[in-house]
C-alpha cells in the first residue's frame, strides 16, 4: 500500500479508530475529545484534521519517525493514526494546527 493510500484510509477510518481508542487508551481518547471540543470539532473530525495537518505541516523528522514506526509494526495504519493524533495534541500552540475544520 502506498503512503497516499494509507493516509486516505486513515482519514476514512477516524470513527473506527475512535472506538478502538476508547477501548485501548481511554485517557488518550479523552484528550482527543477535549481537544476537539476546544476547537469546536467532533472527535472524528479532529482525527481527520490531525491526519491532514500532519500531511501538510509535519517536519522531515516527524515523517522519518512516523515511517520508521510504521515499518516496524504489524498494524501500520493504527500506528499512523496514533502518531498523527499525538503530534497534533502536542503542538497546540502552533497556528498551523488551529482551525483545520475538516468535517
Amino acid at each position: 500500500m502506498m503512503l497516499g493510500d494509507l493516509l486516505a484510509a486513515a482519514r476514512d477510518s477516524a470513527g473506527g479508530f475512535l472506538r478502538w481508542l476508547h477501548g485501548s487508551d481511554p485517557e488518550l481518547a479523552e484528550q482527543v475529545a477535549a481537544a476537539a471540543a476546544r476547537e469546536g470539532l467532533a472527535p472524528g473530525s479532529y482525527v481527520r484534521a490531525a491526519v491532514a495537518d500532519f500531511a501538510r505541516f509535519a517536519s522531515e523528522e516527524d515523517w522519518a519517525s512516523l515511517t520508521s514506526a510504521m515499518r516496524d509494526d504489524v498494524d501500520p495504519g493504527t500506528i499512523c493514526l496514533l502518531a498523527m493524533v499525538h503530534w497534533r495534541l502536542t503542538a497546540p500552540g502552533c497556528a498551523a494546527h488551529a482551525g483545520s475544520n475538516i468535517g
